[in-house]
């Protein structure tokens, strides 16, 4: 039976039995605490918690579930994979451990042809919790499993928690006999190969306290409603009802791994190192496609590490297989193949799923061809200097310098039979943050002890951010900096940094820039604020300069803002938040915010993409927020709790964290996001929005350049002022100016290339002249000589080898020097019998090269070089003649 075909049998059965059929939830886990959805339960999590209320009593699913904790392990053995798919069947205050024992058995023994896995009754174990008398009674009772063929085992084996306090009840699992060939007798408590577990029954019907462990936790009592959460391996009832050995030998991944097999040429079974990286290879490039599928890209941080990570250790299995083409594109096409009868959706995006498979790839080999050799003379200096132990300085080198991942690192080494100091690694790396951080900071807040600002806090709790509604207000000063000191007064001309109790200055953040105005205090004193920062939570720091009067701490105060500066970060921020749905709108729910800056009148904007975003669809998408301003839409902010918020679909920026309360920001029925900063009132404020262009910022990562309302205006009437010049000078309309500047360029590339053929019969002319003025050096004929000054190396290698070839068979060596731009250039060919006289043209090159100030190098017939100093010329053409005489002593 294939694995689509057991995915269907399971839906349908639980369906045809009252439950409601959820789809897949993404990888990407919806869930703070989780990278990835890693349970079949996590998308129900929220309803068996309590937390909402669940929308049915019985649900069932097959949920895409992915786990990296045993990567290593991966290929090693054939139990362990990344990737897997569990079907779920979940009752919330309904049924209970009758019905779902019932149900379990029903759909595992039913025949084939009645809809059923036919799974044969007799080979079938099961275990119960330790004191479980009921679980135990059904299972005998009410199904007729006999008792020698119920196990009783622990919590460690048999009891259910999240591992915090909340739901938790005993387990019942169903294991299969696969037969003597996997071992001894004795049940899944002797012999957990033989009896394979396939199905997980929880029954949810006690709540836990505090504790560590399995086992190391307080029952609390009874949960007020009982649930049940069960969880099935897909892989492994395919491996029992396939009759094949593991999870890579049934039909999706057998599929793989002998596409990969075959591509470098293995035959699987045949060799057991070569077998581990076919499994690696298989169970990698399925985890890779299942999640670019659904969105995430490879980065160096979160799931993008995750993905690099697994995509990565795929690439360069093949590579210790024998690949030596790339061979992303073959692997994801074959997955694909694999997994689309159950995932239709991976052959919607097999374009970008291949963009992003193939780019990851091509720039690893990158790292990999650089990062092995390096490695490898790490290698073997640590070989040499009898040491077992590649160090973290080595380690972090390769990392840092030359993007090494450091599994990568560990992984080879090993093999190698090496450790690495990866405390060591680790501790570099934790180093090279901190000063990252402390050099941001310092750039912010000039050096400041960040204690003195946590003293602030302490003493006068944090400051009152009044911005949102107002735009100045009264204040008393309760912090006060000098040079990033805390001080009583400043007077004129210092650099001060003010904390207020209560502001409207907006401090930097969430890619918005920090409102600046001025302070005036009531002694008559005025602080020229240039900067505001929030280097501790609660604390609003106001950098700036006094202009005139004391600063005195403790002093009364009112606080300006610059309205303008306000109203042209606010118009940024708002067409921020349109560009980012517009660009969702057109590219998917992949282009999600990596990063911005809203800036008065302009903005930035990063966005998760593979690929370059066409010039058409960056067309499309600004004409699309230029028609929502003119909808005039209204700007508004709501605060709320974060479960409200996703059910209300606000986007939130993956990365960050937020409170139990956030603020949702709402352009009418276009737009919906978490986020502190300020806005306009309504779109038709922003006026204009202009896209200046796109760009690459890197891996999967793109950015988009912006102006806004009086900026955009003025930056088209340049452009309209440019295209009434061109049009003046080409005498045409605007619409035909691509067509005759086209056509203009067209001939000057043409005259150019003939002003190039000239110059380069003129070059050549020389050849028969400098050849007929060889001279003999011990035997070899040696041409060396200064031409024309501007000649290019291109057209000065051509004529040093057609005057080589002129020189006939005899020991022969050409050195040609040209001075452009102010600085020399040699070209140096020898011959085949001069080369077996002992004269290569790399040596002579170096030695020219460095006379001339310079370096140079190449192969032994052909050579080139440079310098800085013209005025060495004659000096490096005797330095030629010289070595060529020694050469051939």
């Amino acid at each position: 039976m294939e694995s689509a075909e057991i995915r269907r049998r399971w839906l349908r059965f639980y369906e045809e039995r009252g439950h409601t059929v959820v789809p897949s939830a993404s990888l990407v886990a919806d869930d703070p605490t989780l990278l990835l959805v890693n349970a079949g339960m996590v998308p129900f999590k929220p309803y068996f918690l309590g937390e909402v209320k669940p929308p049915f009593s019985r649900a069932t699913s097959v949920q895409k579930c992915v786990r990296t904790l045993d990567i290593e392990e991966v290929g090693k053995t054939t139990r362990h994979g990344s990737f897997f798919q569990m079907c779920g069947n979940f009752s919330f205050g309904d049924y209970f451990k009758e019905g779902a024992i019932k149900f379990a058995w029903e759909l595992l023994t039913s025949s084939v042809a009645d809809g059923g896995y036919g799974l044969d009754p007799e080979r079938i174990w099961i275990t119960v919790y330790l004191d479980d008398d009921e679980a135990e009674q059904i299972w005998r009772e009410v199904v007729g499993v006999p008792a020698e063929r119920i196990q009783r085992l622990g919590m460690k084996d048999n009891f259910w928690s999240m591992g915090v306090p909340g739901p938790c009840g005993p387990c019942s699992e169903i294991n299969y006999d696969r037969g003597p060939a996997y071992g001894e007798e004795g049940g899944p408590a002797v012999n957990g190969e033989r009896y394979m577990e396939i199905w997980n029954l929880v029954f949810m019907q006690y709540e836990r306290g505090h504790g560590d462990g399995k086992d190391g936790f307080e029952i609390l009592g009874d949960l007020p409603s009982r649930n049940i959460d069960t969880g099935m391996g897909l892989e492994r009832l395919a491996a029992i009802l396939q009759d094949v050995d593991n999870l890579f030998e049934i039909d999706t991944s057998r599929m793989i791994l002998d596409r990969a097999a075959e591509l470098t040429g293995h035959r699987y079974g045949d060799d057991h190192k070569a077998d581990i990286s076919l499994r690696v290879v298989t169970d990698h490039i399925r985890t890779a496609v299942m999640l670019i599928g659904d969105g995430v890209t490879p980065g160096n941080e979160g799931r993008g590490y995750v993905l690099r990570r697994i995509l990565r250790r795929a690439i360069r299995n093949m590579r210790l297989l024998g690949a030596t083409e790339p061979v992303a594109k073959e692997l994801v096409d074959i997955t694909i193949k694999a997994m689309a009868p159950q995932y239709p959706e991976l052959e919607t995006e097999r374009k970008r799923i291949d963009t992003v498979a193939v780019a990851e790839e091509a720039s690893f080999l990158q790292t990999l061809r650089s990062g092995t050799n390096l490695l490898d003379t790490a290698v073997t200096e640590t070989k040499q200097a009898g040491g077992a132990v590649l160090s973290g300085e080595q380690a972090f080198k390769l990392h840092d310098t030359y993007g090494f991942p450091i599994d990568l690192t560990l992984e080879m080494a090993e093999e190698q039979g090496l450790q690495v100091d990866e405390n060591g690694f680790r501790r570099l790396m934790q180093e090279q943050r901190d000063r990252a951080k402390a050099d941001a900071r310092a750039k912010k807040m000039g050096h400041a002890d960040v204690a003195a600002y946590r003293e602030v806090a302490d003493r006068s709790g944090a400051s009152v951010f009044t911005g949102y509604s107002a735009t100045e207000g009264e204040a008393t000063v309760v912090g006060l900096l000098v040079d990033g000191v805390p001080a009583p007064a400043a007077t004129e001309g210092d650099e001060v940094e003010l904390v207020l109790d209560r502001t409207p200055f907006y401090a930097e953040g969430g890619g918005q820039l920090a409102d600046h105005g001025r302070i005036r205090l009531d002694s008559g004193a005025v602080v020229e604020i240039r900067d505001v920062q929030q280097p501790v939570p609660g604390v609003v720091v106001h950098s700036g300069g006094v202009l005139y009067g004391e600063v005195v701490l403790g002093a009364s105060a009112y606080a300006t803002i610059d309205i303008e500066r306000r109203r042209a970060v606010s118009r940024a921020h708002s067409a921020t938040h349109l560009t980012h749905q517009a660009l969702r709108d057109a590219l998917g729910p992949t282009a999600a915010q990596a990063g911005s800056e809203n800036a008065p009148g302009r903005f930035r904007f990063d966005f998760g993409s593979p690929a370059a975003v066409p010039g058409s669809v960056l067309t499309d998408v600004e004409q699309k927020i230029n028609e929502v301003l003119t909808r005039e839409l209204d700007v508004t902010a709501e605060v709320m709790t974060m479960d409200q918020a996703r059910k209300q679909g606000a986007i939130a920026m993956f990365g960050e964290k937020y409170g139990d309360s956030v603020r949702v920001v709402t352009i009418g029925d276009f737009s919906k996001e978490l986020c502190g900063g300020t806005h306009v009132g309504n779109t038709a404020q922003l006026g204009l929005v202009k896209l200046l262009g796109e760009s690459s910022i890197g891996s999967g990562v793109r950015r988009v350049e912006a102006l806004v309302g009086v900026d955009a205006y003025k930056f088209l009437a340049r452009e309209h002022t440019v295209v009434a010049q061109l049009t003046e000078l080409v005498k045409g309309r605007p619409e035909e100016l691509p067509e005759k500047i086209s056509g203009m360029l067209a001939k000057l590339k043409d005259a150019e290339k003939e002003i190039e053929r000239f110059r380069a019969e003129k070059v050549l002319a020389a050849a028969a002249g400098l050849a007929d003025g060889a001279e003999d050096v011990r035997g070899v004929a040696l041409v060396a000589a200064r031409v024309a000054d501007g000649v290019g190396a291109d057209e000065l290698r051509k004529l040093v080898l057609d005057v080589r070839n002129r020189l006939g068979s005899r020991p022969a060596v050409v050195a040609a020097f040209t001075v452009v731009n102010d600085r020399p250039l040699t070209v140096i060919a020898a011959n085949e019998d001069a080369r077996a006289r002992g004269v290569k043209a790399g040596e002579l090159v170096r030695t020219a090269a460095k006379t001339l100030g310079g370096g140079g190098g190449g192969k032994d017939d052909v050579a080139q070089g440079g310098g800085s100093n013209p005025a060495a010329v004659g000096e490096a053409i005797e330095a030629v003649r010289a070595l060529v005489a020694e050469r051939t002593a």
